[in-house]
């Protein structure tokens, strides 16, 4: 004999399911992605550096430890930088040439230093707008489907 309430005979307990890892919930501003290109910021905070030495980028951030492995910036900074660098660089050369008629010299010892180091300097800009912009976008690896 059983004293108290009946039990049931079905009762089961029910089934936890596995949650997916939890994301980052912390509140981070909203930033451009030219403003941290330009200045070579994380993307996310705003505040680590991105790049470890003059082009190539950390693997995290160290302020907010955003995993940057996602970054893959390949050639298109390049491509980038060559076009509106050449375009410049070629109108400036020919507008000094019919102005001002120098010899062949003086364009080599303008030219090259200037698109050597304008050249850098705006490679390394557009690979940290490039990764802003792969991190805004949440663009990762290709993958195939199954």
């Amino acid at each position: 004999m059983t004293t108290g309430r009946p039990r049931k005979a079905t009762q089961k307990k029910p089934v936890r399911k596995s949650r997916p890892a939890k994301k980052d919930r912390a509140i981070y501003p909203a930033l451009s992605v030219f403003s941290t290109g330009l200045k070579g910021r994380c993307p996310r905070c705003g505040e680590g550096r991105l790049f470890r030495s003059y082009m190539k980028p950390v693997k995290s951030c160290a302020n907010c430890g955003l995993d940057l492995s996602f970054a893959e910036e390949g050639d298109g900074p390049a491509v980038f930088a060559i076009l509106i660098l050449g375009f410049a660089i070629a109108g400036t050369a020919l507008m000094m040439e019919y102005r001002f008629h120098p010899p062949i010299w003086v364009h080599i010892i303008v030219w090259i230093p200037v698109t050597i180091i304008l050249g850098t300097w705006f490679l390394k800009i557009l690979k940290g707008i490039m990764i802003a912009i792969q991190h805004k976008t949440g663009a990762g690896e290709g993958k195939l489907q199954d």
